[in-house]
């Protein structure tokens, strides 16, 4: 998922390019004003940039300008995004390195173009220089385990920060990475002919998301969303084939991980068929420990929905069977946070 810095000072305005934008599948970060939007670039270091010009504190120019001399902005699309339709004003921003500038009121079909284009023009040039630099085959060769290429990501991938709740991606939007978690949990969901939310996996530090489909450009199965803070490396899926390509051992581990990730999911399906609301509920409990590296003594927070998805069991029916194991001293509960109280006794209900 692209991500948008959308720097304008008409709160409306703001408001509303952002929904539109997000309509269409981007993360949109906003500022109020140019010196807000600046800290924000240098932070988060979006795909593109689209900027008002008159604004206070630090207008449009000033805004690109100091993008400009940074080196870890200023190769970022640039769009300006003003009232003024003066000729000399559209070259201004031009000669200060803007990539497009359109102007107020502006139809939503040529801001989404303009976005588009900019960013098929960065990705065309990137993968033009890394063809002409050809990095892969001699850094393939030195890929030879899978940490190995844990670390190729860690070293070359793309950094991508996600906040809790956050969407990484969206079931049915066609993919071009694949990413190592670094930081946080991530959970994978779908949603059932009910409009029922089903998590069909959880994700760790260390762990490869997005391998469902990493020949080919198809859509995502599922969609994920971080539950906490989450910090993604990523690199296209170009880059992983030619990498594994070249190390057939490679190939072989991953397709050890997709099966042991296959074997999870069957073994959860199973459990959510035959397990018994209480075993569902105690397993889950465990698992959630297990996936946010929680100790007995540290609480676990996390909603009594996702809890109720994973377990395959309606939400009403897990909050009392919790309300149980409260009573029988295996957890404690506080707000969101349940702390489990007795490891073994909770193993054993299993």
């Amino acid at each position: 998922m692209k991500t948008i810095l959308l720097i304008e000072d008409d709160k409306v305005l703001r408001e509303n390019t952002k929904e539109l934008l997000e309509l269409s599948d981007f993360k949109v970060i906003v500022a109020p004003n140019g010196r807000v939007g600046i800290e924000l670039a240098k932070e988060r270091i979006p795909d593109i940039i689209v900027c008002d010009i008159m604004m206070p504190v630090i207008d449009g120019y000033g805004v690109l300008r100091e993008l400009s001399s940074n080196e870890g902005t200023n190769q970022i699309p640039f769009i300006f995004l003003s009232a003024k339709i003066e000729h000399k004003e559209i070259r201004k921003g031009m000669d200060l390195g803007a990539d497009d500038y359109l102007t107020k009121p502006f139809e939503e079909d040529d801001l989404l173009s303009a976005i588009a284009s900019r960013l098929a023009k960065t990705e065309l040039l990137a993968r033009m220089t890394s063809e002409k630099s050809s990095p892969f085959p001699s850094v393939s060769e030195e890929i030879k385990t899978l940490n190995e290429l844990k670390n190729f990501f860690d070293d070359n991938g793309q950094i991508e920060a996600y906040g809790e709740g956050e969407m990484l991606y969206r079931e049915g939007v066609h993919s071009h990475k694949i990413y190592l978690i670094l930081k946080g949990v991530v959970k994978c969901h779908t949603i059932d002919e009910d409009g029922k939310e089903l998590i069909t996996s959880l994700h760790r530090a260390d762990d490869f998301l997005g391998l469902t489909s990493f020949v080919n450009n198809s859509p995502y199965p599922e969609t994920a969303t971080a539950m906490e803070a989450v910090e993604l490396a990523g690199i296209s899926k170009e880059q992983l084939k030619n990498i594994l390509s070249h190390n057939q051992s490679i190939s072989l581990e991953l397709m050890g991980l997709l099966t042991e990730n296959l074997t999870e999911m069957k073994n959860q399906l199973l459990q959510m068929a035959y397990s018994s609301v209480r075993r569902k509920t105690a397993q889950t409990l465990l698992q959630f420990a297990e996936i946010l590296n929680k100790k007995t003594e540290e609480p676990i927070k996390i909603s009594r929905n996702d809890l109720a998805s994973v377990a395959g069991i309606a939400t009403e029916s897990l909050i009392r069977t919790l309300s149980g194991f409260k009573k029988e001293g295996l957890i404690d509960i506080e707000g969101r946070n349940i702390k489990i109280m007795e490891l073994k006794a909770l193993q054993h209900v299993i």
